[in-house]
């Protein structure tokens, strides 16, 4: 049961330095909750934090110059008037399931002479089971060089600036001519821009390191828009959504063939929502194309996705995701909300918290959100809420924190009612 215990991310945005969670040394804090939600007014950060784990996720998949071109280069997306030579830096505590002591992941993305990003640092450590102490390391990376220690093998942590990293990896490769006869292997990459784990990751002798990429690739970041599902895809049958959702049709073909059970399930659940849709099928054009076709009660003829509405759109593609045979390990879904009626949205908060917590899917949903009638649906463990600081910096802090809020809540009072009220923000 994978799952990222706490966050940090520093000079990403608006995010200066903002703690979600619970890190290795926080040890007061409450991990995150398998179903978490972002709230805030406009402009506090909510959209940041989901976009700085999409910038995780690109890191690992095209490296840190890639990720940063996706996003309108480096200068784009590190925070305002701060000391470029700090770089930019995140942190995921994690855990690979409740017997397993939690994994830190840490890098940081800085500028080369040729002002092009690069990955400076990159440390991955583990507390021993049982034990209260600083975790040790299994990987340290420092501008492209490092050690990886093989195994279940644990080292001893340097002091964390880059001098004493660069001279304890320079040590460690003076004194272990032999990677054989050690636990230790020397590391040196021919592209410092990629992440170590990308590479790593691929090997068996290093089994943690394969589990983190393996957990970081999982990430399913939606970017869905119902104009890209309204699409035409050519035929074939695909089992995962993807990000846009512009294989839609493709998904919908997948699971009539492939799994008529939860396809049935999934028209179940469509249908309580929206009453009208009784039968949701996909039909081959002459010409080669995907259609999906809906049939709604009272009409014989079918209407194709090119005439439903956003909000069907969006929640069909929703319950395919929560029905993929294969679950990601954290979903990401900016405002949900949007596009549906609001009494479908408690029932939709449900369906992402039966998700999050059902051992099979062994996943997370992170969402942000700006509608009461949603997070009535929701504890105050689970919810954070952003605010913009005084220096212009975001913030983040737990509605359970909130003394009166949490107490009011307790008593039975919808936490998206306290929002709407003004009880969960300090103004």
């Amino acid at each position: 049961m994978a799952q990222i215990e706490g966050l940090r991310i520093q000079n990403y945005k608006a995010l200066k330095d903002i703690t979600l969670g619970k890190l290795w040394h926080t040890h007061n804090e409450k991990p995150l909750t398998r179903l978490t939600a972002l709230i805030g007014k406009n402009g506090t950060g909510k959209s940041s934090v989901l976009d700085a784990l999409g910038f995780i996720s690109d890191c690992l998949k095209k490296g840190a110059e890639g990720a940063c071109d996706e996003r309108g280069g480096f200068a784009r997306i590190f925070s305002k008037e701060q000391s470029v030579s700090e770089g930019m830096n995140f942190e995921i505590c994690y855990r690979e399931s409740p017997h397993e002591a939690p994994v830190t992941y840490e890098f940081s993305v800085r500028l080369d002479e040729q002002q092009r990003p690069f990955i400076s640092t990159e440390i991955l450590r583990q507390k021993e089971n049982g034990k209260d102490d600083r975790p040790s390391a299994f990987l340290i990376m420092h501008n492209g060089a490092g050690i990886v220690w093989k195994g279940a093998a644990l080292g001893k942590l340097p002091n964390e600036d880059e001098r004493s990293l660069k001279h304890f990896i320079a040590q460690i490769e003076s004194e272990h001519k032999s990677a054989e006869a050690n636990e230790t292997e020397v590391v040196r990459l021919e592209n410092n821009r990629q992440l170590a784990i990308t590479v790593l990751g691929l090997f068996k002798q290093h089994p943690r390191i394969t589990k983190l990429r393996k957990f970081i690739a999982g990430w399913y970041l939606s970017d869905f828009s119902a104009d890209y599902a309204r699409s035409l895809p050519v035929a074939g049958s695909q089992k995962h959504l993807n990000a846009r959702g512009d294989n839609l049709a493709n998904v919908v073909q997948f699971m009539q063939r492939e799994r008529p059970d939860r396809c049935e399930r999934i028209l179940h659940k469509i249908s309580k929502m929206i009453p009208d849709v009784n039968k949701i099928v996909t039909q081959v054009s002459p010409d080669g194309r995907l259609l999906l076709e809906f049939f709604a009660q009272g009409f014989d003829e079918p209407f194709f996705a090119q005439q439903m509405s956003d909000g069907t759109l969006k929640l069909l593609a929703y319950m395919l995701l929560l029905e993929d045979p294969e679950p990601c390990s954290l979903v990401c879904i900016e405002a949900p909300e949007n596009g549906l009626h609001h009494k479908l949205l408690e029932s939709l908060a449900h369906e992402f918290r039966n998700y999050a917590s059902d051992r099979r899917a062994d996943s997370q949903v992170l969402i942000t959100t700006h509608q009461p009638f949603l997070l009535n649906a929701l504890n105050t463990n689970e919810v954070w809420i952003l605010e913009k600081q005084k220096d212009g910096f975001s913030k983040a802090a737990r509605v359970s924190n909130n003394e009166l809020a949490n107490n009011m809540a307790q008593k039975g009072l919808a936490l998206g009612d306290l929002w709407y009220s003004g009880y969960l923000s300090e103004d």
